[in-house]
């Protein structure tokens, strides 16, 4: 465990029950914080640690119990492991502890979590509340007998109060049907609340699961795929939990139903009943035969519905360059064709689906209307006097089965449409991700030294390797720079050392140690990076500068600004560190923007800090603010330094010259124009006034190709 990675809030004497949790699972440890008491914790049996807060900010590890004497084996995790346990009862304990518990385990592999996304996982998910699938299930029941007796005492009754016109019998039934419907109210009211606990869990469960395999997948995914497909994408899990905890439910409830109707109904009359087994086997046949077509269409429409929520989202994504470029009409006109692609598809849908439909109407209203004309006329041709009796029962209780026989039936169309949502948003959570780089791995402390060992690296899709067999080393506390033209794979060795690609050959090693070996979130809390453009979030300025560390204190922004020359310009805005930054920083100024994400990833004290072309979109004012502060910044750590402006990086220890995405040359600023052609070329392509007299710049050019 890294105890660096836990920074307690000033003034706490302890971190709290989330902080510690939070702290654990980046661990990649089980962990979940929870309230206990004394005789819960005599009833666990498990060698797995468990931790009690105590109130005074300290903790004890329950070690053991004896059961006998009712006293818990506890030990102080401050002292040696050789130090003698102590036995504490239910009394002292309540002294110093309120139920404050940690429950730690070793993560399991196999885990829900980490199963691929399917219907089949969700299922479990939905199982995983089975006490209130169960009471649910009862409530149906329940329900189910509520409505039938009511309906077959009135069968066996009605003929007889109306043939000896008993009144106290019909006053008894009356009171019955009110006892009854009284009953069936407050257990719909309780069942429809059940479901709607268990939609709200699942929900929840199925958002925070969605949320954190997306934010695990690589950033090269998300440089691939659009980002409004995307969301369509993530956004089908709604429609999968609807189905899960809506239709699927009804269709269970219609099940419970069903089973304790259709032996009454054939015990009633067999003939009627088989009438509408055979009416719904039709009506689930027609509908079979259109699940193909149907499932065709809907994939057209899913794409469709993804390319029109790209150009929306792209659209408000690239608003500045639209408005900018007076590029609203040929935006507008895109998202014509693609609104009018949708149009035409689900038409075409509306068209396909109508087919099952009308073709079932007739079998529907034979379920609803038909089976009691073809009663009626069974009964005036039986010689039974009890047979009108039996048909008014049977009319009764048919409406009750026709309706779940028909639903089930639809229930088929739902069950593709929902595998079809279900393999949309696998195709987005099913990829390989950093899950497991993220969760295990080593935590050294870094000092900051980088070596690379004849790396490789080549991008999907690209026959030239960006890194070529690349290979350097650079002590703890140096400044470096890295310079070449477009193309020559700067920016690829940043993304390698802050472990965005990780599909190399070769050896990179931080310390020493293995990058691959190390624990990627311990990387990347640990490494600063400050990128051209930096993304800033919706909130306040103090909110940005402690995005990654939210435990911080104002101090720690206000050191964080004052390190990265932000906070003279802070201390002029309107409310200073609390001034609201909107979304995309219309407030700022792009040097302001550069100092905050400076002072953002300095907030965690990194000791191996990158700036990728962090200066190049800047003003000359602005650039000359930040490349001020940059030796100040370098005090104490390695700095990895990607610009094109080679004036920039006259303060590195070294600079490194790459072409190609190999090594040229590895030197300081004066040994470098002496020396390498490239960097000459650059130098004095960029400080033309500098230039020995003679330069000439075609040779220099000759000389690099």
């Amino acid at each position: 465990m890294d105890i660096e990675a836990l920074k307690l809030r000033s003034g706490d004497p302890a971190p709290n029950p989330p902080e510690l949790v939070q702290w654990l699972r980046e661990a990649g440890l089980w962990a979940r914080g929870v309230n206990m008491n004394f005789r819960q914790l005599m009833k666990v049996n498990t060698p797995d640690p468990i931790i009690l807060l105590l109130e005074d900010g300290g903790a004890a590890l329950v070690v053991g119990r004896d059961l006998s004497r009712q006293v818990l084996v506890l030990r102080d995790p401050r002292k040696p492991a050789s130090a003698v346990p102590v036995l504490v009862d239910e009394l002292r304990l309540k002294q110093v502890w309120n139920g404050a518990t940690l429950l730690i385990r070793a993560s399991r592999k196999g885990a829900i979590e980490e199963q691929p996304f399917s219907l089949g996982l969700i299922s479990r998910l939905v199982w995983s509340d089975r006490k209130i699938l169960r009471d649910i299930a009862i409530t149906s029941v329940t329900l189910t007998i509520l409505s039938l007796v009511p309906i077959l005492v009135v069968m066996r009754t009605i003929g007889q109060v109306l043939q000896y016109h008993g009144t106290a019998t019909l006053n008894l039934i009356i009171l019955l049907l009110s006892v009854s419907i009284i009953f069936e109210a407050i257990l719909t009211w309780s069942r429809k609340m059940m479901e709607v606990i268990l939609a709200t869990k699942l929900d929840a469960r199925l958002n925070l699961m969605v949320f954190d395999r997306l934010v695990s997948l690589p950033i090269d995914y998300f440089e691939r795929e659009q980002s409004g497909k995307v969301a369509y994408q993530i956004a089908q899990t709604n429609l999968i939990r609807e189905f899960l905890t809506g239709k699927l439910m009804n269709a269970f409830i219609d099940v419970f139903m069903l089973i304790f109707l259709l032996p009454i109904l054939f015990y009633m009359s067999a003939t009627l009943a088989w009438t509408v087994l055979i009416a719904a086997a039709l009506i689930a046949a027609i509908i079979a035969v259109f699940l193909r077509p149907m499932a065709i269409m809907t994939g057209r429409i899913i794409e469709a519905e993804s390319s029109k929520s790209s150009v929306l989202i792209e659209t408000i994504f690239g608003i500045r360059t639209v408005k900018a470029l007076a590029l609203e009409n040929t935006r507008a006109a895109q998202w014509d064709t693609r609104v009018a692609e949708v149009a035409d598809l689900k038409v075409a849908q509306s068209r396909l689906a109508n087919w099952p439909t009308t073709l079932a109407l007739p079998l529907q209203r034979y379920c609803m209307y038909g089976v009691i004309v073809l009663g009626a006329y069974i009964a005036l041709h039986s010689q039974n006097p009890t047979e009108g009796s039996t048909l008014f029962g049977f009319m009764l209780l048919s409406g009750r089965v026709a309706g779940p026989l028909i639903s089930l039936a639809g229930l088929l169309e739902e069950v593709d449409k929902t595998r079809a949502a279900v393999l949309m948003v696998g195709q987005v959570l099913n990829r390989s991700n950093e899950r497991h780089a993220l969760t295990n791995g080593l935590r050294p402390r870094f000092e900051g030294s980088i070596e690379f060992n004849d790396v490789t690296f080549r991008y999907e899709g690209s026959k030239t390797p960006a890194l070529d067999k690349m290979s350097f080393k650079i002590p703890a506390g140096t400044m470096l720079g890295l310079v070449g033209r477009s193309g020559s794979g700067k920016s690829t060795v940043t993304r390698l050392l802050q472990g965005i690609n990780r599909d190399y050959t070769g050896a990179i090693r931080i310390d020493g140690t293995d990058m691959r070996e190390i624990n990627l979130r311990h990387i990347r809390k640990n490494f600063g990076m400050v990128l051209q453009d930096n993304f800033l979030f919706r909130g306040s300025v103090r909110d940005n500068i402690i995005a990654g560390r939210p435990g911080l204190s104002f101090e720690d922004a206000v050191r964080a600004a004052r390190l990265a020359g932000a906070e003279e310009f802070i201390e002029r805005l309107p409310n200073g560190y609390d001034t609201f930054i909107q979304e995309g920083s219309p407030n700022l100024s792009g040097g302001q923007k550069q100092r905050l994400a400076i002072a953002r990833a300095l907030i965690s004290d990194p000791k191996i800090l990158i700036l990728d072309e962090a200066t190049s979109a800047l003003d000359p004012e602005s650039e000359a603010l930040v490349n001020a502060n940059i030796k100040r910044i370098a005090a104490g750590r390695t700095m990895v330094i990607v610009s094109h402006r080679l004036s920039s990086l006259l303060d590195c220890n070294l600079i490194m010259v790459l072409d190609r995405g190999q090594t040229i040359d590895i030197g300081t600023h004066y040994e470098l124009v002496e020396r390498c052609a490239i960097y000459r070329h650059l130098w004095f392509q960029q400080n033309r006034h500098l230039a020995p007299e003679g330069f000439d710049d075609a040779e220099a050019q000759q000389a690099i190709t």
